[in-house]
């Protein structure tokens, strides 16, 4: 896997969690700087985390899966990007809720960060090893969700929709291509 593959895949998988942070800048007046790193720090830990575990997960079953493996990568890609355009197409309203609670964070990283474990599968489809590019989603994740939450109140919902519409295409993309890789390879 590329330094490119990987920089595109962390930005793709860090879209929901900008769209939340900014989500979360908008409907929450007053926030903390420790707020924002508190939300920050919950959001880049589960996307580091989760593709570390799709990785050591799909050891399990990986020797059944060798034949059709690139079928399996570019259908989760895509169904996952499928639904991140799907999401952004969403109108959301501000409502009254705690973005920045212990326990609504953890509901929103862990949500946000179920995709990273089908990349993370993905990844061990590729071959790759998953260490640098789990560590690079999680701090990737980590800066555009405190950058998301600092331009919340400036930018509004619209910037949250286009990135979660482009991480959509991006992870499309990246799932075509390691199909058709995978095709024309063997």
């Amino acid at each position: 896997m590329s330094i490119a593959e990987i920089f595109l895949l962390g930005i793709a998988l860090s879209a929901d969690a900008f769209a939340v942070s900014i989500a979360a800048g908008i409907c929450t007046p007053g926030v903390t700087v420790a707020e924002k790193f508190k939300m920050s720090a919950f959001f880049g830990i589960f996307q580091g985390i989760m593709p570390v575990a799709g990785w050591f997960a799909g050891f399990l079953f990986l020797d059944y899966i060798c034949s059709f493996d690139h079928w399996i990568a570019m259908g989760l890609l895509s169904f996952i990007g499928i639904k991140m355009i799907l999401e952004s197409r969403k109108k959301e309203d501000c409502k009254t809720f705690n973005y920045f609670g212990t326990g609504p964070l953890f509901v929103m990283a862990f949500a946000t960060s179920i995709d990273a474990m089908a990349a993370g599968l993905s990844i061990l489809m590729l071959g790759a090893d998953i260490f640098f590019p789990a560590l690079f989603i999680a701090s990737t994740t980590f800066t555009i969700s405190l950058i998301g939450v600092n331009i919340g109140k400036k930018a509004g919902r619209k910037l949250g929709q286009y990135a979660e519409l482009s991480g959509g295409i991006i992870l499309i993309l990246i799932g075509l291509k390691i199909f058709f890789t995978d095709i024309f390879t063997t």
